[in-house]
């Protein structure tokens, strides 16, 4: 008799738990499962409300409504920068789904090359328990360095500051993708890893540094296509613009008083997809701290 009362109470805790975590649901995605170290690693997470009531997730003294769970290959898990990081609040109507996306690399230290198994938490604090996603496998690790130099920030008075500006390629399984990154070696700070997007590697994009030492970069992104960047010193995106070979091919000219032109070829609008994947590069693009010696 007392083995058949622990297999209902064991059934019925299972049934308990299933109910329970009925109530909510957890996904969390990601664009592909390869990213070049310092890269904005975005999180798409989605909490499904199946309670039958609207929720309002919130932070309590004890629980942060939203956490992510990240450990290596090998077990090890990985503290956040800031053990008190935390999001805003946010409320889901019964029924109804809240889709977010999260920028992991400034939350978490994930400056080892390998493989990083990733689960996203939700603390309901009506329910008292949190609710979590299954854990999706993301890998870590470096493009291969074409093109470096190291300048000064203009302006400030005794010992300059100093700007790392590396761009890199990086094999995909269908492209080839071009990135450039921005860091303050000497202070450990990382302003930006962008993606660039594709380019044809049977030529090297051009890369010219104009009167402020601000980066412009020409790729050879598709036949008879080019994008054009600009960013400036700190990280930030000043200018993107598509460009078709028409008559002539596009190329950097740097002209007499330092400003740098795209000459040649024709500005073009790209299709949605392009423009997609030009929004999506920008995303979440924070200062990021080096790992310390």
């Amino acid at each position: 008799m007392p083995t058949v009362i622990r297999i209902l109470a064991a059934a019925l805790l299972l049934a308990a738990a299933r109910d329970a975590a009925a109530q909510v649901r957890v996904d969390i995605s990601f664009k592909r499962k390869l990213y070049v170290m310092y890269e904005p690693l975005i999180a798409a997470v989605t909490v499904h409300n199946l309670s039958g009531r609207p929720l309002l997730l919130d932070n309590t003294p004890d629980h942060r409504w939203l956490s992510f769970n990240i450990e290596t290959a090998d077990g090890r898990i990985i503290p956040p920068v800031d053990p008190d990081y935390s999001f805003p609040p946010a409320a889901v109507e019964a029924g109804e789904k809240l889709p977010a996306a999260f920028n992991l690399t400034p939350l978490f230290p994930l400056q080892e090359f390998g493989l990083y198994r990733i689960r996203a938490s939700v603390y309901v604090a009506e329910f008292g328990r949190f609710f979590s996603s299954p854990p999706l496998a993301v890998e870590i690790t470096e493009g291969r360095p074409i093109w470096q130099e190291v300048v000064g920030v203009p302006g400030g008075d005794g010992r300059p500051e100093l700007r790392t500006i590396t761009l890199l390629s990086h094999k995909l399984s269908r492209s080839t993708r071009l990135y450039a990154r921005i860091e303050d070696r000497e202070n450990g700070r990382i302003y930006a890893t962008h993606q660039l997007g594709p380019f044809l590697t049977f030529g090297r994009p051009d890369v010219i540094l104009d009167a402020g030492n601000e980066i412009h970069i020409l790729q050879n992104n598709a036949p008879k296509q080019f994008l054009y960047t600009h960013l400036d010193l700190d990280g930030k995106v000043i200018d993107r613009q598509f460009y078709v070979e028409a008559g002539s091919r596009p190329q950097l000219v740097k002209q007499s008083g330092g400003t740098v032109v795209v000459s040649g070829g024709r500005p073009y609008t790209p299709g949605e997809e392009e423009q997609a994947q030009m929004e999506a590069d920008k995303i979440g693009d924070r200062p990021v701290p080096l790992p310390g010696p």
